[in-house]
């Protein structure tokens, strides 16, 4: 095994959708969602209801230098607390239309648009955007642009954000690209909603693990699977699947 490899990436992983990344001695955090418990109508009497509160509190990650946020039109990917927290945050990495909507430190991103930022130690680590899609083929019309990252350094292994992404199409894309991955944040749970007539809007439990070996997947670090009424598996289903496909020793879950 390689140095690149040597140090895992340190990932804490805080409810729904919301992990701090330590990366190139810069502090990463994907779609921050910390309000309480409660309901976010979305219109023609549909509901998205939060279960559990966030596992922290969002003062005790400052200081943090960027925020990976897969889009912002969805409550369960950016809450009222995520807002108020993105005016002290640096950089906003997020879609096009996402950035124009937000505004101050938003930078929109196509997929495979790259950015280069600075580390401590005086190198660069890059954030390329990813593609996503956020339900059936089609979808976009509905639920609007979403993209993924991946995080890379000459001296540090891989790390792949993949927003919310229901598309094992779209995981090889990034796998023909990055592969191997060191360590896949993959966004899984299998969320229905009415829309779609019930389809998967995120990835299901069995393609998670799929995705793993088609990403060669050494780690694979879960989000976006509990704390929410929309996610239809949780922790059970990802164990049962990654036993079965053989890859439990690559699934890390939180509380573990």
């Amino acid at each position: 095994m390689t140095s690149k490899h040597a140090e895992r990436t340190p990932v804490s992983v805080f409810g729904g959708p919301t992990a701090l990344i330590e990366y190139g001695g810069l502090r990463f955090l994907t779609d921050p969602a910390f309000d309480a418990p409660g309901e976010y109508p979305r219109g023609n009497g549909h509901v998205l209801t939060k279960t559990a509160p966030a596992a922290v509190d969002p003062v005790e990650l400052a200081p943090l230098d960027v925020v990976l946020l897969s889009h912002d039109e969805h409550p369960d990917n950016l809450d009222h607390s995520g807002r108020a927290l993105l005016a002290d945050v640096p950089l906003v990495l997020t879609t096009r239309g996402g950035a124009d909507r937000l505004g101050g430190t938003a930078r929109g991103l196509a997929p495979w648009d790259a950015v280069e930022l600075p580390r401590p130690d005086g190198g660069t680590v890059t954030v390329t955007a990813a593609p996503a899609q956020h339900g059936p083929e089609g979808c976009e019309p509905v639920t609007g642009e979403v993209i993924g990252f991946v995080l890379t350094a000459p001296d540090l292994p891989t790390v792949y954000v993949s927003g919310d992404n229901a598309s094992l199409d779209v995981v090889r894309r990034v796998a023909d690209r990055f592969a191997p991955v060191d360590t896949a944040v993959l966004f899984a749970g299998a969320a229905r909603t009415a829309l779609f007539d019930g389809a998967l809007l995120t990835l299901d439990s069995a393609q998670s693990a799929e995705a793993a070996t088609i990403l060669a997947a050494r780690r694979v670090v879960p989000v976006h699977f509990d704390s929410w009424g929309h996610f239809t598996e949780g922790r059970t289903q990802l164990v049962d699947a990654f036993t079965a496909a053989g890859l439990l020793d690559r699934l890390e879950l939180a509380g573990a």
